[in-house]
This record gives C-alpha cells, sequence and structure tokens, in this order.
C-alpha cells in the first residue's frame, strides 16, 4: 500500500499527478479503474475532491515508462496489407484495441505488432522522447470497434514523419459507415471536445475538427457513406455523423439504433495515404465480412 498526504484541495486524480509527473493520463485513469484509489477508506473516483492533508492510499502507482511497453503477443492474428522496410500496416478487426491501457495487457494490435516486428514496441524512448511506450510504433490509432487500416512506424525518422503528417492533416483518410438516415449535409466542422468517454460539440472550447460526406447507397432507413476525415479527433467521424442527423448503426453512445442480430456499429477505415519521404503509399483493408453482412441486412448491397 502507498500513502500520498494532499497538500492542496484539488480532484484526486489531479493531487495524484503531482506526485507521479511521468505517469500518463491513461496510466492514471487505470488506478481508477482497477479500484486502487481509496480516500477515508472509500474507493475513489477521478473527480472526486480531496483536501489538504487527507491522506490517498493506492494498491500500487501507475505503470510508467517501459512497462507500458506492449508485450509481444504472438496469438494475435492480424492480415497484413503493407510490410516495408520504414512501417508496417495491417488490417485491426472490430473489437480489438488498438494499444494496450494497462501493463501487461495483451490481445491488441500493438501486441501483435511487437511479435512480429519487435523493432516497432522498441521504439519507445527514441524519436527524441515523442513515443508514448504503449503504442508500440502506432502511429494513429482506431476505436476498438473500428475495423481497417493501422500504421506502426518501424523506425525513428519514420515515426517522426508519419506523426508530423497526421498532425498536420498531410493523410488523406476514408472510411465507410452504415447509418441511420443519412446525413443532412456534405460535410461538418463542427468543433469537438473529450467529456469523458464521450465527444461533443462544443463551439467555445472545442478544437477543430472537419469531416466531409458521400452517400454512397441508402434505403428509406439506412445508408453506406462514404467519410473523408480531414482532421483526426477523438470519435470524430463517429460525433459528425450523429450531429448530421445520421448515427452510425449499432453505435448506441452517439445515438445510433442496433442492428438486430448484429453486434457492435459499422465504422471501417478503408484506405489511407500517407506520405513518406518523395512518395505517398496507399493502403487500402478491404471489407470485414461482418461489414458486408451489415450492409445485406441493411439492403445496401450493391
Amino acid at each position: 500500500m502507498i500513502t500520498l498526504t494532499v497538500e492542496l484541495a484539488d480532484r484526486v486524480d489531479k493531487a495524484i499527478a503531482r506526485h507521479y509527473p511521468d505517469a500518463g493520463r491513461r496510466a492514471l485513469a487505470a488506478l481508477f479503474d482497477d479500484g486502487a484509489v481509496r480516500v477515508h477508506g472509500k474507493r475513489a473516483k477521478k473527480g472526486d475532491r480531496v483536501a489538504a492533508g487527507d491522506v490517498i492510499e493506492l494498491a500500487h502507482a501507475p505503470a510508467t515508462g517501459d512497462a507500458l511497453r506492449p508485450a509481444p503477443d504472438p496469438d494475435v492474428a492480424l492480415e497484413v496489407l503493407v510490410e516495408r522496410a520504414e512501417l508496417v500496416a495491417v488490417a485491426k478487426p472490430a473489437g480489438m484495441p488498438s494499444q494496450p491501457l494497462r501493463a501487461g495487457e495483451l490481445g491488441t494490435a500493438a501486441n501483435a505488432i511487437a511479435a512480429r516486428w519487435p523493432e516497432c514496441a522498441a521504439l519507445a524512448g527514441s524519436a527524441g522522447g515523442r513515443i508514448d511506450p504503449r503504442d508500440g510504433g502506432l502511429v494513429h490509432r482506431l476505436d476498438i470497434g473500428t475495423s481497417g487500416v493501422l500504421v506502426a512506424a518501424r523506425t525513428a525518422a519514420a515515426y517522426r514523419t508519419l506523426r508530423d503528417a497526421f498532425a498536420a492533416g498531410r493523410v488523406d483518410k476514408e472510411y465507410l459507415a452504415i447509418v441511420d438516415g443519412r446525413p443532412v449535409g456534405r460535410e461538418c466542422d463542427a468543433p469537438l471536445v473529450q467529456r469523458g468517454d464521450h465527444v461533443r460539440i462544443d463551439y467555445s472550447d472545442g478544437l477543430p475538427a472537419h469531416t466531409a460526406f458521400e452517400v454512397v447507397r441508402a434505403t428509406a432507413h439506412h445508408a453506406l457513406v462514404r467519410c473523408r476525415a480531414h482532421t483526426g479527433r477523438m470519435h470524430q467521424i463517429r460525433a459528425h455523423l450523429a450531429h448530421m442527423g445520421a448515427p452510425i448503426t449499432g453505435d448506441t453512445r452517439y445515438g445510433g439504433a442496433p442492428l438486430p442480430g448484429h453486434d457492435g456499429f459499422f465504422l471501417h477505415a478503408a484506405a489511407l495515404r500517407v506520405p513518406l519521404g518523395d512518395e505517398t503509399i496507399a493502403i487500402e483493408a478491404p471489407l470485414p465480412a461482418r461489414f458486408s453482412a451489415a450492409l445485406a441486412a441493411c439492403g445496401l448491397t450493391a
């Protein structure tokens, strides 16, 4: 048991963060998810308030550094889309996390990549300290429920180049989504802000975000929509489609209706075009069987 004495009145998660400045936000959140934080003998939530002099009890310290590096997991199967000296691209299935959130967690795409390309996981600590150890070389992420193209760097130079390209909006990202109804417009630039496990439209504090939409096929109740994300905010396409009156089918967090007989929601990262050196690398991920089955169930098969 670790005990910490609160110096300044604040939220309990911020009080812990002052004692562990090297711990990332997710590592701190994992403490609360695991029930490892107690104040006055009671399990604490990260938004709880503490006063100066209060004692925080931790079952263990937050994981930092190499403890967060994805462990190789050869039991996770991934479809390889591109393999080059600088990068690899795989087709992540829906339901698989992109990266571990806790030390020792297995079953993620980053774990599978670490097993096949250990140099990706070994990048942590290079690139000027810019690499989150849990990324295992990933240069972007997909939501657990989203399938499609996921890219990892194999060298520090490629990591810097690719991350900079994503941050600057120089990566063309194309998604396919099955939605309820159809979008009321062809684009959405509503700014987004994270609120807990949701993303909200917020014109005061939100970050710039832009998504373009094209209806590929439609029925009276559903549509297949091609989405191009010009920025990379958390849950951007999910929140923007909901804002445009067409939540992703099955995405109950953002107002989508479940599709009977089909689990989860239906968003697929179909293609990326990434600049690297003097060339642009085009990567495509075929539609997974679950997505094709949902298209047929919605009457959207060509």
